[in-house]
């Protein structure tokens, strides 16, 4: 039920404000089919007039006629051109947005939990099989729709056996066409899928390329990326066949049908049955406006129910892994974080975390140490809410980690990761998150992250590149931090963010970390530095999944346990 009423939020977004833009183009539409009507019966006039049937009008009142069809012409033409462009840039502008909109709601463990390709192939290679299905088939429908109604209507006035004849020779192609146009439905979800399939491995293949290059495995993933290319192209060689036989039969059948029509026309013509040689031609043309809508129609329909499909498709997306509507909203953490007898897994066979229970005092700095694999991202993970499937109970303050509105959530916390995520856009602009700030706070941010060499060497203006590429890993880590403060949140939580840096830079972003006051900061680190873990306020140190140990640097090292170990063997 849900998926239907995001379907039809969907498709309402091609017309929202859209309306007067698809009143023109429909009249367009409209008086483009009635043209190619008029265009008949003048056709049928002249051909009378040139063979001396007395009931032709004259030809000076046909020339003031053609110059009159001439200017209607000029005057579809003008409507359709100022209409049609802009009601579809409108229409498909409006649906990728809302989409779009829908997709930044969903929450960080709602999206961990899903496939990115379906996002990307659904706003753009989708996004252009419904405007093409879509968007331009409707008014096609429309133009065809009113050719085919005055046709009929046209035939009937000039020959109601000549009528009948005619709509007897149009069944072999409804036939056909019936019989071939149903399967190209079938056909676009196919190349959709293989679509979805082809973005997913070009995307690994280009954000692994460094992998690739570096464990020479060029022609392995050479052969990964031909076979998505070879899946997604035979799908669509598949497609255009089927699109090529429908037209190919509905044409054969289309000349099938005009020849028995002529045929019939001219024996009638001779026999006395009051046909002008114009009346014979304009049926042969009006047939073209009842086979080609015939012909074409169940491949439209079936194109046009494949782009709803798509529609569909992507609602389902949408509408899958929902954030939690409603929840508690907290505005900041006045006591801190606790975790109560917390196990989690990322599948039900393995169980990464165990009965963790610690606190973490509001304001007060915190590192979590351990071995490769014990668990310290996991917990970071769950604390930025990654997944609400942990066992046991984490508390903001006094409210569930469960219970808190995403919305809230996000206010609340900030999170650097080792790779920090950079735009192609400028310091700036990354720095502020394409929000507006007062520049006395973009400049304390700027300051108490140590980013005024970098502005002061390049200016703020200063184009990162994709993901970053123009910038050191500490500069990113820093604009980063800069992010954090900025945003005035209570928790910042850090992973490993200076694994990837040299020492000195390292220590650097780990001392503007500490240095940073009014926030509760929790740090995942790899880095056993004295000086710095002197500074934090408590150690948690992590054993398979487990605590092994808390305590301040010189109660662990009196204890003389695991983080001892751990330490010495570090230095």
């Amino acid at each position: 039920m849900k998926d239907r009423s995001l379907k039809r939020q969907l498709v309402a977004q091609f017309y929202r404000k859209n309306i007067f833009f698809l009143c023109i183009a429909i009249i367009a539409a409209l008086l483009s089919g009635s043209l190619n009507l008029i265009l008949s019966w003048i056709l049928q006039q002249l051909i009378d007039a040139a063979s001396g049937v007395p009931s032709a009008l004259p030809l000076d009142v046909l020339t003031k006629i053609n110059i009159g069809f001439v200017l209607l012409c000029v005057v579809a033409f003008l409507l359709d051109y100022v209409s049609q462009p802009r009601f579809i840039e409108r229409a498909m502008r409006q649906y990728k947005d809302f989409a779009f909109k829908r997709l930044t709601e969903k929450s960080i463990s709602s999206f961990n939990d899903e496939d990115t390709a379906n996002y990307l192939s659904a706003l753009t290679n989708d996004a252009s099989s419904i405007e093409a299905a879509y968007l331009d088939q409707q008014l096609s429908l429309i133009t065809k729709s009113v050719m085919f109604i005055g046709a009929l209507v046209m035939m009937l006035w000039y020959s109601p056996i000549m009528t009948a004849i005619a709509i007897g020779l149009t069944i072999l192609p409804l036939i056909a066409s019936v019989l071939t146009g149903n399967k190209l439905e079938a056909a676009e979800r196919r190349v959709s899928d293989r679509n979805k399939d082809f973005t997913a491995a070009l995307g690994d293949c280009l954000r692994g390329f460094t992998v690739v290059k570096s464990f020479k495995a060029e022609k392995e993933i050479f052969q990964l990326f031909a076979a998505n290319n070879r899946s997604l192209e035979k799908e669509k060689f598949t497609k255009r066949r089927i699109k090529t036989l429908v037209g190919m039969i509905g044409a054969i059948a289309g000349i099938f049908a005009q020849l028995g029509v002529f045929i019939a026309g001219t024996y009638l013509a001779l026999s006395g049955y009051g046909l002008t040689p114009g009346v014979v031609i304009v049926f042969v043309n009006l047939m073209n406006f009842l086979i080609q809508p015939i012909a074409e129609l169940p491949g439209l329909l079936a194109s046009r129910k494949a782009a709803v499909g798509l529609i569909d498709k992507l609602a389902s997306a949408l509408e899958k892994n929902p954030s939690a509507a409603g929840g508690v909203d907290i505005a900041q953490i006045s006591s801190g974080i606790r975790l109560e007898n917390v196990s989690f897994g990322y599948d039900d066979s393995k169980e990464v975390l165990h009965d963790i229970s610690v606190s973490f005092d509001s304001g007060k700095a915190y590192a979590i140490v351990g071995g490769s694999g014990s668990g310290k991202s996991t917990l970071l993970y769950l604390l930025m809410a990654s997944s609400a499937n942990y066992k046991g109970k984490i508390f903001f303050d006094e409210t569930e980690l469960r219970n808190i509105s995403s919305e809230s959530l996000y206010s609340l916390i900030s999170v650097i990761q080792q790779n920090v995520f950079v735009f192609n856009a400028s310091i700036k602009d990354n720095i502020t998150m394409f929000r507006s700030f007062p520049e006395q706070e973009i400049k304390e941010a700027i300051d108490h992250a140590h980013l005024k060499g970098l502005i002061a060497e390049c200016g703020s203006s200063y184009l990162c590149g994709e993901n970053g590429k123009g910038l050191s890993g500490g500069e990113k880590q820093r604009i980063s931090i800069a992010r954090s403060l900025l945003k005035k949140s209570s928790v910042l939580l850090a992973d490993e963010v200076t694994s990837a840096l040299d020492a000195k830079t390292a220590y650097q972003v780990a001392n503007d970390i500490l240095d940073l006051s009014g926030m509760t900061r929790i740090v995942v680190t790899h880095a056993l530095d004295e000086t710095l873990l002197r500074r934090y306020d408590g150690i948690v140190v992590l054993k398979d999944g487990s605590i092994e140990e808390t305590g301040t640097f010189d109660e662990l090292m009196a204890k003389k346990g695991y983080f001892y170990a751990l330490y010495t063997v570090a230095q």
